[in-house]
């Protein structure tokens, strides 16, 4: 009997759960072994408070970004711009550490520890917006030094190389290095059908406030803010695009202005993320960015 109750309890609680997600209210639970979750609709964002890292994002119950288990090839991550004060690895305070976990009415709210280095400390909130069904994250960098310093924020998602579609708005003649990969301009904007080589890659590009990438009947679709060519850090850009090696995983990059922080001031940098269905193959379509247009209108 006391199986029975519980049981019922558990179903109870899942169907709760459900009917909130539907209505539009954002559902964030604690799934323990330091991971949350967040859900609007029929989208669910896994967070490991380890490094305040998104773990999945998926549609239903099918995912979009990496799965895989090498360092540095799965999930999404948050850094600070330029990479070349810091080079590699990636600093252990943003990407690795514990974050703390609070939660605020409809936020979830992760703050790193103050990297040593850098003198910054990183705040993530993950909220929904749900007329729309975006989940809005909210990048908040704080310098924690005694000393003035500039920074910008540099958000990185990774995906599975596997027969995927890359695309944005951009001049295709301003994509550096020039060649590196295969983009093509059709229906006004650019577009990048994912191949396998032997090097790693990266282009630079001035985007327009938006980056998508199709694959395995879904769209995701970040917006950010769109910069002009004198606003990112030195030698970064707006948006950036890295290929692995093999068929291993690809970034997907975004950037935000590099600002000037006086000790005990912040910025903040928001992107929505949107995760759609969309019916037709992974090549570049009218359709295709039409529907992505919408959003990010």
């Amino acid at each position: 009997m006391k199986k029975t109750i519980f049981q019922l309890a558990a179903l109870t609680l899942a169907m709760i759960y459900s009917q909130q997600a539907t209505a539009g209210v954002p559902v964030i639970k604690n799934n323990g072994d330091a991971k949350y979750s967040i859900q609007t609709g029929d989208i669910t964002m896994t967070i490991d408070s380890n490094g305040g890292k998104i773990l999945s994002l998926k549609y239903k119950d099918t995912e979009s970004i990496s799965q895989l288990r090498f360092p540095e090839s799965f999930g999404s991550t948050f850094w600070t711009s330029p990479q070349k004060e810091w080079y590699w690895p990636p600093i252990p305070e943003y990407d690795k550490q514990p974050y703390t976990v609070e939660e605020k009415g409809t936020s979830l709210v992760m703050k790193s520890k103050v990297s040593p280095r850098l003198h910054f400390s990183i705040m993530k909130e993950f909220s929904v917006d749900s007329k729309d069904d975006a989940i809005v994250i909210n990048y908040t960098i704080t310098n924690e030094g005694d000393a003035a310093r500039k920074v910008a924020p540099w958000e990185i998602t990774r995906v599975q190389n596997d027969n995927g579609l890359i695309f944005f708005d951009a001049d295709v003649n301003k994509i550096t290095p020039a060649g590196l990969m295969d983009f093509k301009a059709e229906f006004g904007a650019v577009w990048y059908q994912t191949d396998v080589t032997n090097e790693n890659r990266k282009i630079n590009a001035d985007g327009k406030g938006w980056l998508a990438y199709f694959n395995n009947g879904l769209v995701l679709v970040k917006k950010f803010q769109d910069l002009d060519t004198t606003q990112p850090a030195p030698d970064e850009a707006e948006i950036q695009v890295y290929v692995n090696r093999g068929k291993a995983h690809i970034e997907l990059e975004s950037q935000g202005a590099y600002t000037e922080l006086e000790p005990g001031k912040s910025l903040t940098w928001t992107v929505r993320w949107y995760l759609i269905p969309f019916d037709g193959p992974a090549t570049p379509s009218k359709a295709l960015l039409k529907k992505v247009k919408k959003l990010v209108k």
